[in-house]
């Protein structure tokens, strides 16, 4: 848990929920603090020990430590990206989380796109922007309209998102995303029902929960709205028959041709009927008022259940 991101504190947040909610008649668990000046385990007195990054291993009180399974709670870099996937693969060690090449494309929401577009998945229409581009902002306005949303590629929870309104807002904007991240993508606004669908291999089998509606009062979906309470979350989501059908179908689909492992949590917002694709989160938030644990409870799997049943499929 932890990271080097703006969601550390939420990382923290889901680590501290796995850690006290596992069966301890079952698992021993360590609380890994991974920082970008210390990797350590922090124990039951908030003691540290320092992280051997050479295998992973600890040292308490004279005897080393090794783990059998690594239970992944970093949202956003390293743990969402690809870095720490890459470093328990090459340390053969067993965790809950997709593969490092799966987490790298999925956290880059620009290249995530554009894998899946040839598969038919509808997206936003879209335009990017790299920190010392030259800005044309009347190309921006042409190619996806306003409003529009301008998004730090890499980023979570959020962070670095402005919905703008007029083609004067779009440079403060970018100045915004440009602190999360030096690649930027801009997308048109799709005005209609949000939808957010956790997929999860579940004892084997590849499971869509049920789906959350996301209503907000502010204007999108954004920090405040996720961890501030300022939103409802409907889940089930309001939605019809045909709707539920097309974008369960849709997540499944989304989950399969990436190749997925492990948790995953897709937004999607529908336009004429039809869900378009926003992102892909493969390291959800795992609070009790978090999305994908609300979703699961409505299925009629527990948070144990839940944070269990990860741990054996990686063990698999």
């Amino acid at each position: 848990m932890g990271g080097f991101s703006s969601e550390y504190e939420i990382s923290l947040k889901s680590g501290q929920i796995v850690y006290e909610t596992l069966d301890a008649s079952k698992y021993k668990g360590y609380r890994i603090h991974i920082f970008k000046d210390k990797w350590v385990f922090v124990n039951d007195l908030n003691e540290e020990f320092p992280i051997n990054k050479n295998d992973f291993s600890v040292l308490i009180n004279e005897t080393k430590v090794t783990f059998d399974c690594v239970f992944n709670a970093i949202h956003g870099s390293p743990g969402e990206d690809g870095y720490m996937q890459g470093y328990f693969e090459l340390l053969h060690m067993p965790h809950t989380s997709c593969n490092m090449y799966q987490a790298a494309l999925t956290f880059n929401k620009r290249d995530c796109l554009s894998a899946l577009k040839p598969y038919g998945i509808k997206t936003a229409e879209s335009y990017f922007v790299n920190l010392g581009d030259v800005i044309d902002e009347d190309a921006i306005v042409s190619k996806v309209g306003l409003p529009c949303f301008v998004k730090a590629n890499r980023a979570g929870s959020s962070f670095g998102i402005t919905k703008v309104y007029k083609k004067e807002e779009l440079q403060n904007a970018l100045d915004v995303a440009f602190k999360e991240d030096n690649e930027v993508i801009i997308e048109s606004y799709l005005d209609g029902t949000e939808v957010s669908v956790g997929v999860i291999n579940y004892k084997g089998n590849v499971i869509v929960l049920p789906i959350t509606e996301i209503v907000t009062e502010n204007d999108f979906f954004d920090y405040k709205a996720k961890y501030l309470g300022e939103s409802q979350e409907i889940t089930p989501a309001r939605l019809n028959d045909d709707q539920v059908k097309k974008v369960n179908v849709l997540a499944k689909k989304v989950y399969e041709v990436l190749n997925l492992k492990g948790f995953s949590r897709s937004e999607y917002i529908f336009k004429d009927n039809e869900p378009h694709l926003l992102e892909v989160n493969t390291v959800p938030g795992l609070t009790a008022a978090s999305i994908l644990p609300q979703q699961a409870a409505e299925a009629g799997i527990s948070m144990s259940e839940l944070f269990e049943n990860a741990i054996e499929e990686a063990l698999k």
